[in-house]
């Protein structure tokens, strides 16, 4: 852009072309605070010609050494209410922003459950950020008093940091516009409630590889920064914006920290046209990531029963949540096949990618099967199968069986085992063996569920979850 206006200066024939053209640098220089030109650098007279413009234009341009960085944290000024910047870049951070609550104050609860959830392991990688971003200073200073006698190890540990802002930097709330026919009440809450999130992640972005935004009123799932970590690493190759680990609103996306930047930009430019998840919601998509990639199960629940707007009741919650999620599986290498019609995208991948989705199939026939072929054989030791969703309860398998095979062989374009050996029959859509090694303890290379009856619903597996014998 600069070498094409400056193009256009040199063309110039009239000194008011060109002195217009240095008023509109000024003005971007002033704007955006980069490379302000000084009124000494140039003198200016009735002799001046085009050549010489040139020659001086050229030369400041030439010697110009800033320029925009949007990779780079908005200049905002912090106050550190308790804690300080970890000496060392952390694995994740955790952003909450809060509030004063007409009705329940959930915070306290919600730093307890990233604590207790955490282990040793887990807590050394990660750092919570608490942004106060209620206008009421007597509130956040009471609020910082509580959290810093409840939690001071995690302070001292520098796991824990307590930040808050000026009102004065905030733009206005008065006068926006009413999109979607919303109170304007409701407008200036979800319009703040931008600028709080955006000045959170801005302050967030050189702190760690990645960044958890949660709410101030969240349950999280037992060792939860370990499942991330799995589905974070299965996502390395691929091109992703945000990565979410709960259905609501925007409890538990996680971003890229060095996006952060970008996404505080993105917020305030416009923070007062719509709310916060839609937002977020468009942020992946103008990043080139059309479509959500969530976990499954959630790990994160919403636990508040009154919201922050204005105290009203809000006792909404994830019907996928699952706090004990459990020894994460092995789940092997292998390759998938089935011969029941797919519908849409929800290929047998998705549900063994942990975390990654479900398989969804067409009312499956008898004889209809599901399988997984290893890589390499493996020792099985406990196989978890489970069918139907909580927004398609009949989509289970209600008459199936597993099995488990040897002997690798091509037929089709796909494989198969030669032979087979049942464990066991699915009871109320799910198949749980704790200890497989007492029905089958060899290798195997195949996990097999066969249809047992035709049904007129559709077939969701949900879950499936292999864990082996290591080290022989």
């Amino acid at each position: 852009m600069k070498w094409r206006l400056f193009s256009q200066c040199f063309r110039c024939r009239n000194l008011c072309c060109f002195i217009l053209f240095l008023a509109a640098v000024f003005i971007l220089h002033d704007k955006m605070g980069i490379g302000k030109v000084k009124s000494t650098d140039i003198a200016w007279n009735e002799q001046n010609n085009c050549r010489e413009q040139w020659k001086i234009c050229k030369h400041q341009w030439q010697n110009s050494t800033e320029k925009i960085e949007f990779t780079q944290p908005l200049a905002i000024s912090y106050m550190y209410v308790a804690g300080t910047v970890p000496k060392s870049k952390k694995y994740l951070t955790i952003g909450i922003s809060t509030v004063r609550r007409m009705r329940g104050n959930y915070l306290m609860d919600t730093i307890q459950s990233i604590f207790e959830k955490s282990s040793f392991r887990e807590l050394e990688q990660m750092v919570v950020v608490i942004y106060l971003a209620d206008f009421d200073v007597s509130w956040n200073l009471k609020t910082a008093a509580d959290i810093k006698a409840r939690f001071a190890s995690h302070i001292d540990a520098g796991r824990l940091l307590i930040i808050q802002c000026p009102r004065h930097i905030y733009p206005t709330l008065e006068g926006l516009k009413r999109n979607y026919n919303d109170p304007m009440e409701r407008v200036q809450f979800r319009s703040k409630q931008n600028v709080d999130y955006a000045f959170l992640v801005n302050f967030c972005s050189g702190l760690s590889d990645y960044y958890l935004m949660l709410e101030d009123d969240v349950l999280c799932a037992q060792n939860f920064l370990s499942s991330m970590q799995t589905f974070i690493d299965s996502a390395m190759g691929s091109s992703w914006t945000t990565l979410t680990f709960s259905k609501l609103g925007y409890i538990g996306k996680l971003y890229h920290s060095v996006d952060l930047p970008k996404l505080a930009r993105f917020l305030l430019m416009f923070y007062d046209d719509m709310p916060c998840d839609w937002l977020l919601a468009h942020f992946h998509k103008v990043k080139t990531q059309p479509s959500e990639i969530r976990f499954r199960p959630s790990l994160f629940q919403h636990m508040g029963t009154y919201s922050s707007f204005i105290g009203s009741r809000n006792s909404l919650k994830d019907d996928e949540f699952e706090e004990n999620v459990g020894g994460l599986p092995d789940n092997p290498p292998a390759l998938l096949f089935t011969d029941i019609p797919v519908y849409n995208t929800h290929l047998p991948v998705m549900v063994y990618n942990f975390g990654a989705g479900q398989f969804w199939g067409k009312s499956p026939k008898e004889g209809n099967y599901f399988l997984i072929v290893f890589k390499h054989p493996v020792k099985v030791i406990k196989i978890y199968i489970w069918t139907g969703s909580p927004e398609h309860k009949r989509d289970i398998l209600h008459s199936g069986v597993v099995q488990v095979g040897r002997d690798v062989v091509s037929e089709n374009n796909n494989q198969n085992c030669k032979s087979y050996r049942e464990l066991g029959a699915f009871n109320a859509g799910k198949f749980e063996m704790e200890n497989v090694t007492t029905q089958n303890s060899e290798p195997i290379d195949c996990v097999r569920v066969v249809v047992s009856k035709d049904q007129v619903e559709w077939l969701i597996i949900s879950k499936v979850n292999i864990w082996i014998e290591k080290g022989k």
